[in-house]
């Protein structure tokens, strides 16, 4: 019998089967690789910054070097794949060595965090102290205060009525109290009309109606609730305070409130000297040399002030019209209607 012989398997099978193979263990490398790639790269937590101009390449070499990716390139393939690449915005991005690529170009494509600047405004400051306020903030307090001269930023402000003596200076009265949140780029500018702004959304059509049915307009309406700041020890006594100057100007009284007369000397209220005359030396703003409202507000008034003076408390219990107001030594407010009570008040309470 003759044995078949066993046929040799060709050589160019060899060779595509050894290719194939090869392919296959690149293709497997390169999926490893690029796998690799997207997974997280374990650096540190690291807050990073986007400047106007920054580039994705110069930001994504930045965060491989951090930690955050473990290639430059491959961020900007991801995001170029994404279409995100031209989306970057100027801002704070926190991100961490946990994520992935493809959640670190997510992050990169969302909202940065911009960073903001808390600046609180106490009720009854005067222009004067703002500057220092927003210094302390960390902001120009030179160029603020230029700002606070620009009356024309508020339309209330630039209003003269015909009993001033001189055109506002600056914008006392029309910067409302609060606190603000500011970027750290803001210019003194949009910094002021920020508070103009703010202010004039207390100038409500239904207010300036409460106000002129009092006979004010709403620069008087300012002035007076800038009184009651000052002389209210608490927003309780505001609306009785409202009341007896309320009651005084309808009745052709001086107002008699000392904080007029320390804005118009420039002195803080425990400045004031008695016996060096200051009260009875004339300025636009004295309400003891002068009738009627001072030429101006004399410091920024809260919410609750300019509340007090549309809803003001005029009467005391038996239906007279208060007229009289004291601070007594133990807290409290004694109001009377007639000028003995109120001398007797003095005496006991002072």
């Amino acid at each position: 019998m003759t044995r078949l012989g066993r046929r040799k398997t060709p050589v160019w099978v060899w060779i595509l089967l050894t290719l194939l193979l090869l392919l296959l263990l690149a293709a497997g490398g390169a999926f490893l690789y690029v796998r690799s790639l997207l997974a997280p790269a374990g650096g540190a937590a690291y807050t990073l910054e986007i400047k106007s101009g920054d580039s994705l390449p110069r930001i994504a070499r930045t965060l491989q070097d951090k930690g955050i990716i473990k290639n430059a390139d491959a961020l900007r393939f991801v995001m170029r794949q994404d279409g995100t690449a031209g989306s970057l915005k100027e801002g704070f991005y926190d991100l961490n060595g946990t994520l992935t690529l493809q959640q670190v170009a997510d992050k990169l494509a969302g909202p940065a965090r911009i960073p903001t600047v808390s600046v609180t405004i106490p009720e009854g400051r005067r222009i004067k102290d703002l500057p220092a306020i927003f210094k302390k903030a960390g902001f120009d307090g030179a160029a603020i205060a230029a700002e606070l001269k620009n009356v024309s930023l508020s339309t209330y402000a630039q209003v003269k009525p015909v009993a001033q003596a001189k055109t506002a200076t600056n914008l006392e009265g029309f910067v409302f109290p609060d606190t603000y949140q500011f970027q750290p780029k803001d210019n003194a500018r949009t910094i002021v009309q920020a508070l103009v702004n703010r202010m004039n959304t207390e100038f409500t059509p239904a207010n300036i109606a409460k106000a002129q049915a009092l006979k004010l307009g709403v620069r008087d309406w300012v002035i007076l609730a800038s009184m009651v700041q000052a002389e209210a020890a608490n927003d309780a006594e505001m609306p009785i305070i409202a009341g007896v100057f309320l009651n005084r100007l309808r009745d052709g009284i001086a107002l008699g409130s000392d904080p007029t007369v320390a804005y118009g000397l420039g002195k803080d209220l425990p400045e004031l000297d008695r016996s060096a005359g200051d009260f009875t030396k004339d300025t636009p703003y004295s309400t003891y040399t002068r009738q009627g409202l001072p030429a101006g507000p004399i410091n920024n008034p809260g919410q609750a002030a300019l509340m007090s003076v549309l809803s003001p408390k005029r009467t005391l219990p038996d239906g007279r019209a208060a007229l009289y107001f004291l601070h007594g030594l133990d807290g409290k407010i004694y109001v009377n209607a007639d000028y003995q009570a109120h001398l007797r008040d003095i005496g006991r309470y002072r």
